[in-house]
């Protein structure tokens, strides 16, 4: 193992999916500024150490998947060990300290984190419903850390509603771009009924009284945003992961604040 070069290493440990930051970054961000309490950092550490978990386990997968078994391999399915026991020492942590009622958005979040897992392994995890179950599943971290911090409220599951209505419009906007990027054919329609169809749902959720309605502001910016970036000549892929970063953090924000203060 001393002879692997640290790019190796670093290929290894780190994730290369830089929209998969942003998805995993922002629930925990909008959790604990609802209820930062110390069950939400346990369960902070666990959203982040499954992600990370994820590259490795998909590489060691991929390969064992075609009947190989590299050094690689060996070295990823340590990697992923080793993320997967931080991931359980922070549940443990959440769960010795917080309200246990977070345990109920991981159940629910449990499907989409199998189906994302069998996706990898199958090497269909770029593909849109791959990229949206991720993104869907680490959505209910901010409802987990709002619960375990003993916010028992409908709006904390208003807020997994509101990140998957800006995953959904982002996922899309974002896939569009790359394709443009790269003269293939893309279909405005859908793109812009996808974007309208996540701020119906999220309009529908904050009527109901589940989701804020700054979330419901927040996504509908994102929405106006990729329907006129559509008309606009094709940007880097850089370009798309700046503005989705920004508007992530914008969703999280506006959302925690609405939360907060009732809006």
């Amino acid at each position: 193992m001393a002879s692997v070069p640290v790019t190796t290493w670093k290929s290894l440990a780190v994730p290369n999916e830089h929209g998969g930051w942003g998805f995993t970054l922002e629930p925990v961000i909008l959790g604990l500024l609802v209820a930062p309490a110390a069950a939400g950092w346990g369960l902070g550490l666990f959203a982040l150490a499954s992600f990370f978990a994820r590259h490795p386990t998909k590489i060691a997968l991929g390969d064992l998947r075609r009947g190989k078994l590299y050094p690689r391999t060996r070295m990823a399915a340590g990697f992923a060990l080793l993320y997967g026991a931080l991931a359980l020492l922070g549940l443990l942590a959440a769960w010795l300290v917080g309200d246990r009622s977070f345990v109920w958005p991981l159940l629910a979040a449990t499907p989409f984190v199998i189906a994302q897992v069998t996706l990898d392994g199958l090497g269909r995890g770029r593909t849109l419903f791959g990229e949206l179950t991720g993104a869907l599943a680490m959505g209910g971290m901010a409802t987990a850390i709002i619960l375990a911090g003993g916010a028992h409220s409908l709006l904390a599951w208003g807020a997994w509603l509101v990140l998957a209505t800006r995953a959904l419009i982002a996922v899309r906007y974002a896939r569009a771009q790359v394709r443009r990027a790269y003269g293939k054919p893309v279909s405005k329609i859908s793109t812009v009924s996808t974007a309208l169809l996540g701020v119906a749902l999220a309009a529908a959720g904050a009527a109901l009284g589940v989701a804020p309605w700054l979330g419901v502001l927040a996504v509908a910016l994102l929405a106006v945003y990729a329907v006129y970036m559509l008309e606009r000549p094709p940007v880097t892929a850089r370009h798309v992961g700046w503005s989705q970063m920004f508007f992530g953090w914008l969703v999280a924000i506006l959302t925690a604040v609405g939360i907060t203060m009732g809006w």
